[in-house]
């Protein structure tokens, strides 16, 4: 009867647990790695750690934008689309990021060396498998793209030239909420960070465990997860940090291309007031 009752109780504390926990919907453009962190909070329990319960959405950029104002969506996790939109006057502001780097690689055919210094010419040519192809006719010396692109322009026999995030910082990849969200539910979106830490923590020392997540994640075989975390494994940072520098870039580029001429400071794209919260919570010190 002891043990009867032991498991009864039991079933009922996780059916309360489950109940108890706070569903949130996350917004993701790709299933590339960079994108990954809070999707693996998911799988690994780093939410669940925190009563949350969490279903990645892969959404089309301007629609999550909506969505997210709108309270279809709870986070989104691009940075650049969501700082173009902030400097329009949508309310929204990234809260967190996890990839401070662009993972965008220069792939070259072999025989060039070095960054050619001459003009260049650039054409709209498509698809990578499009752009591979025209650099394997010589009809084009170079392209750029994310990982796998740069695996597979090695395998046909290309060279990487340069990586982004080894020039520059460029924040990519995080969290991004709405201003409603931001005031209704500040400890929510704590929770949502400090998971997204723990991933982030877990993909910098758990190779294997976290190659498989990717493989799963990415639809991609073995090869070529293992390549594509080798490649971004450097961008991830272990405390959610948001360059400053490299959010300056991000505006001053954004203005450029929205044609915006007035003066936009971080806070007016950027609430980093919760983040700061969750790095003391996490024993993470201030930089």
């Amino acid at each position: 009867m002891k043990k009867i009752f032991l498991a009864l109780l039991s079933i009922c504390i996780l059916h309360v647990s489950a109940h108890a926990a706070d569903k949130i919907r996350i917004g993701v453009p790709e299933l590339n790695a960079q994108f990954a962190p809070l999707a693996l909070a998911e799988k690994k329990g780093f939410f669940r750690e925190d009563g949350l319960q969490g279903e990645v959405i892969r959404i089309n950029p301007t629609v999550a934008l909506a969505a997210l104002v709108s309270g279809e969506l709870d986070y989104w996790t691009v940075i650049g689309n969501s700082v173009a939109a902030a400097i329009q006057g949508v309310p929204l502001r990234v809260l967190a990021c996890y990839v401070p780097g662009s993972p965008s690689a220069l792939i070259a055919r072999p025989e060039f060396k070095s960054v050619p210094e001459k003009e260049i010419k650039f054409l709209a040519l498509g698809t990578s498998e499009r752009r591979l192809s025209a650099m394997k006719q010589g009809l084009t010396a170079a392209t750029m793209g994310s990982p796998p692109l740069d695996f597979l322009g090695k395998k046909m026999g290309f060279v990487v030239l340069a990586r982004a995030h080894e020039l520059f910082s460029y924040p990519t990849s995080g969290v991004v909420a709405s201003v409603k969200k931001i005031k209704e539910k500040p400890d929510e979106i704590k929770r949502v960070i400090k998971a997204g830490i723990k991933a982030n923590r877990y993909i910098r020392q758990n190779r294997e465990g976290t190659i498989e997540s990717m493989t799963e994640w990415t639809k991609a075989d073995k090869e070529m997860a293992t390549a594509g975390y080798e490649s971004v494994l450097k961008l991830f940072n272990d405390d959610g940090s948001v360059p400053e520098k490299g959010l300056l870039l991000v505006i001053e580029e954004l203005k450029k291309l929205g044609k915006v001429e007035r003066e936009i400071a971080p806070s007016d794209v950027a609430d980093l007031s919760i983040l700061r919260e969750a790095q003391r919570e996490l024993g993470i010190k201030e930089r």
